[in-house]
């Protein structure tokens, strides 16, 4: 009888052990971009401050953005940047973009700026991003847009 105790016992204990998870399940969801700070410089082209958000509970790696920048109504052009960085599980970093965009976007630009007023913007394209500690990357599509304001004692700067 005590061996059969014994057996059912240590059967119960092997299935408890390989149903425990070990830690923080690995969850890959899709990541995203925004943009946090646009300066127009003196010559005309942009500096775009481009958040890239993990929203996933693992470490992934941030190889390429890509994607086409509206402002208001008028296209900005294409921003392509290959950052090269991790940005750790539920988290975001910023990368700086030096940005050229199209006349009609500096006209836009110029004149919300010049009025004192905001802008919204669009972008719409692809993340590419793999797990940091395996796998090949992978493109994400996304597509954001949101409000500019001028950032007051700031000349040229908008978020």
């Amino acid at each position: 009888m005590k061996s059969s105790y014994w057996i059912v016992s240590c059967v119960l204990v092997a299935l408890l052990a390989a149903c425990s998870s070990g830690g923080v399940p690995r969850r890959v969801s899709e990541p995203a971009a925004s943009i946090q700070q646009l300066t127009v410089q003196a010559d005309g082209t942009w500096s775009v401050e481009l958040r890239l958000q993990n929203y996933s509970s693992i470490p992934m790696r941030f190889d390429r953005a890509r994607f086409e920048m509206k402002v208001g109504d008028e296209s900005a052009g294409t921003l392509d940047v290959a950052p090269g960085i991790g940005i750790g599980g539920e988290s975001a970093d910023v990368v700086t973009v030096a940005f050229s965009p199209s006349s009609n976007a500096r006209i836009v630009m110029a004149d919300a700026l010049a009025s004192g007023r905001g802008i919204r913007y669009a972008i719409e394209g692809t993340i590419t991003a793999m797990p940091e500690d395996r796998g090949r990357g992978r493109d994400y599509t996304f597509k954001r847009e949101s409000p500019l304001s001028p950032v007051p004692g700031l000349p040229g700067v908008l978020r």
